[in-house]
């Protein structure tokens, strides 16, 4: 884990651990190396803008470079818009960093929610099921 921002919210490396691995495990537990970098919002917004050409920070970014026969890529968390995120949805930042890390290694491992619609629902219900076997609720709720 990086930390290009800190703050006492943060998880911690165990947290993410547990999350990286869960998500991990609906690939056959692939090999990996995933590197989770937490960012403010100067930096997502970066990352956003020159990678995804949108320029505003984003919950989070996933970056693959490997997806066969293990999983190699990044993750860059943005702090500040999952802690707000988080408050306006009325989520524990807890549980909605434990979503945006399973939602991004889901990427890693080649989901897609912007395909369509079929993608975006099959995506959805692997996070919930991860995300329970967590013991965190469904986050689209």
């Amino acid at each position: 884990m990086q930390y290009g921002c800190k703050d006492g919210a943060l998880p911690s490396r165990p947290q993410v651990r547990r999350w990286v691995r869960a998500a991990l495990g609906t690939s056959g537990d692939l090999p990996a190396e995933v590197a989770v970098r937490f960012v403010d919002a100067e930096e997502a917004q970066l990352l956003n803008r020159d990678y995804r050409h949108k320029d505003y920070a984003t919950n989070v970014l996933s970056f693959v470079y490997e997806s066969k026969p293990r999983v190699v890529g990044d993750l860059a968390v943005c702090l500040p818009v999952v802690l707000r995120e988080a408050a306006a949805q009325g989520k524990s930042a807890e549980a909605h960093f434990a979503h945006l890390i399973v939602h991004g290694m889901l990427h890693l491992l080649g989901y897609d929610h912007e395909t369509g619609a079929k993608d975006a629902a099959r995506m959805e219900a692997q996070e919930r099921e991860v995300l329970a076997g967590l013991g965190y609720p469904d986050p689209y709720r």
